[in-house]
Order: structure tokens, then sequence, then C-alpha cells
């Protein structure tokens, strides 16, 4: 079953009010939904709230805490694991776009407006900064956000994920690519639309390529962040920064792993290493945590992993094993700030269960196995499309989707 139709916006004007109402369905362009729901976005909120609470607090989980990217997936789910779990104050930075009278906002908007009333009516700290992560300006936003409202944060998680990056000292545009590196690579697709598998061919990337990726995607910008929170004594001792990184089965090594973006990962191992001896005279650490595979805004774009994706959820929910973003949020905060138990190359794994030996032999064998026909019957697929529109506030439970809404939903610290 492909992608709920496009529907699109209907603008429906309540004649005598102010506010400009519409009723809100999704329209997909290619990987991503270009409308989202502000109800919609607000229920997923809540619901990823009450895992938390529903597990009970987190005993020793840090109570000041800076995300880096919070306002979709794992950043999002961070900043909700940390404030409902260990009741931690939270500052959030991302790069979202408010809704205005004829278009929806993003689901990051949507997403911590819901958040931050939900915080505030739980008497919870949460502060928002709207902006370009990357820049010095921003940068210096949140210091002077720190200084005034929290004094020093003793957590500082980096969850960005960007296509482009303006590099804040010589003011030029890198771009990330998507690439095989050193060969071509063809191995099933999904497209996502029709739900047909088929061969894909993916030309390797160039030398200019790779290295604009690692300037995207790689270590530079979480070193620069935790540089300037170092330099501003805004970082208590003990602090703990984690960024997040995927390795995957070696089916997607070719596209994720030993590709462009697998490059970027290797940079933010390296800036790993340098973080945790620049930050041992404050007793502080640095992890990478390799997180499982799962439907968010980024890894819908990138080739063979939504196959990948659909053939997995099927297994680990038949395992019951299967994980979301807040699940996985939680396990980090809950159990690895107290016992990381990092493999050889010293990362946290909350990709065990993914990486079980019996989970990957019957992904493999459904790999090799896989049609168009077949597709439905050895996949998830329902179960992707639905991660995918849910991201977007769409297919809650308890939202009337019919009725008009307004998109103007305003963040709270923001103004």
């Amino acid at each position: 079953m492909p992608f709920p139709a496009e529907k699109g916006l209907h603008a429906g004007r309540r004649a005598g009010t102010f506010a400009h109402h519409m009723i809100v369905a999704p329209k997909i362009r290619g990987f991503i939904c270009t409308t989202a729901h502000p109800q919609g976005c607000a229920r997923h909120v809540a619901e990823q709230i009450a895992v938390v609470k529903n597990r009970g607090p987190i005993v020793g989980g840090p109570k000041k805490v800076l995300v880096i990217g919070s306002s979709t997936g794992y950043g999002l789910a961070s900043r909700i694991a940390a404030a409902f779990g260990s009741q931690a104050a939270t500052l959030g930075v991302f790069f979202e776009r408010p809704g205005t009278q004829d278009r929806t906002a993003t689901a990051g908007w949507y997403n911590t407006a819901a958040f931050e009333a939900e915080a505030r009516a739980a008497g919870l700290y949460a502060r928002s900064i709207n902006g370009d992560a990357y820049s010095h300006e921003i940068k210096a936003q949140v210091i002077e956000a720190i200084k005034a409202d929290l004094g020093q944060v003793d957590c500082v998680i980096y969850s960005l994920a960007s296509p482009r990056r303006i590099h804040p000292v010589t003011g030029q545009t890198f771009t990330s690519v998507l690439k095989p590196v050193g060969e071509p690579f063809t191995n099933k697709n999904l497209n996502t639309g029709n739900g047909e598998v088929r061969e894909v061919t993916i030309a390797p990337a160039s030398e200019e390529d790779i290295a604009q990726t690692i300037t995207v995607m790689g270590g530079e910008d979480w070193e620069m962040w935790i540089e300037a929170l170092s330099n501003a004594g805004v970082l208590a001792g003990g602090t703990r920064t984690v960024a997040y990184s995927y390795i995957g089965p070696e089916l997607t090594w070719p596209i994720y792993k030993d590709g462009t973006i697998g490059r970027a990962k290797a940079d933010l191992e390296r800036a790993q290493k340098a973080l945790d001896a620049k930050l041992s005279p404050i007793n502080g650490k640095a992890w990478i945590s390799v997180n499982k595979a799962l439907v968010t805004q980024a890894s819908s774009a990138i080739p063979v992993v939504p196959l990948y994706i659909s053939l997995l959820y099927k297994v680990m929910k038949a395992r019951g094993s299967h994980e979301d973003c807040i699940e996985q949020m939680d396990r980090l905060f809950r159990d690895r700030f107290r016992n990381p138990d990092p493999d050889e190359a010293g990362r946290i794994r909350l990709d065990d269960w993914e990486m079980d030996p019996e989970v990957q032999t019957t992904v493999q064998r459904h790999w090799e196995d896989v049609t168009t026909e077949n597709f439905p019957a050895l996949s998830d697929f329902e179960g992707y499309q639905t991660s995918f529109l849910r991201l977007f506030g769409f297919g809650l439970d308890g939202v009337d989707y019919t009725a008009e809404t307004n998109p103007e939903v305003g963040i709270p610290s923001l103004g």
C-alpha cells in the first residue's frame, strides 16, 4: 500500500473569526512530507512523554541538558527523556519554520510547541532557540541563555541532521551526499511511493563529495560547540556529551558505513576521542551512541535503508524487541548513562537488539528473497508508512483530521 494520496491543504475560512483555519492532510513529495498537523504532532509528543513517565523516574540522570537538534527524531526523544524521566531543565536548538495563514509549520515547530507546553505544565524549565546551529551567532545565544537561566549544563546532546552547512568561519556552503565510495553500488531498493522493489545503481562519490559530506555531517561542529561552551565556562563538572551515529548490517554498508555518510561518521568518532580528552580535566565524558535504524526524516532519504527498515520492523516486532526513538533514548538516559558498556571502539551500542545475530540472519534471508510481489508479506511496510506519517503528526489516535485547525501555533519561549 503506497502512501496516502496527496490531498494538500484546504483553506476553510470560518466567517467571523480572526484566526485562519484549514484542514491539514499529508502532502508527500518524494521522501518528505511538506505539511504537518499541529494537534497530531502534539499527540505524538504526549505519547512519547507517556512512555517515559510510565517507566518511572530516571535515577542519576542529568539535570540541565542542552539538546542541539532537538525538534524531531532522536533529538526530540532525548529532550523528552531528559525532561520527563530525569526532571531536567532543557534548552533546545533547532532550525524550524513557523506556520502562516495558509501554510503549516514544520513538524519540528509543532513538536517543540507541544513539548514546551507539556514541560511548563509539569513545572519544568524549557527554552528553545531557533536558528542555524552551525553559526557562531546561535552558539553565542545559547551560551547567554545558559548563563542567564541555568548557570551551567551537565549534558550536551548533539543530534543535528542537515543536508547542508554554512561554515561559520569561511561562509562557504557545504552539501552532503549519500553515495558509495570507490565504485558504483547496485542493490535492491524500495520505492516508498508505490511499494515496488527493484534494483538501484548509485554512482560513486567524488573526492569533493566525500570532503563536503564530512564537513556537514562529521565532528567539526560538535567540537566547535563543546569548545565554545567550555571556553564560556558553562559546562559543569562531570558533563557528558553524546552524539548519535549508525552502523547497520553489512548489506547497507556500501551506501552507509563504507559510503560518504560513513566517512562523516568516522570523523565523528575522531571528534569523540578528541572531546573525551578535552573534557577530562572537568571529569567529563564524550560518547557516541550507535542507535537503531528507525524511520526519521533523515533515514527516509537514504537509498536501500527504507527497504531494510521495512524488513527489520517485521522481524523485531514479531520478537517483541522493536523500539522507537523514545524507547531508545529512554534506555540511553535510564541505563547507559550509568552503565555505558562500550564496545571495542568505545561506543555505546543502543543498536544491540537490532544487531542480534538471529534478527540479522532472518532479515538477510528476507532481503535475498524479497520482490515486489512478496514484499507485503515479508515486510512491515505498513508500519514503516505509519511511522513516517506520525513524524508529521498524521495517523494518531484521538485527532480529528477532518476538522479545521489553525496552523499558526506559537512556541512559548520564542514569544
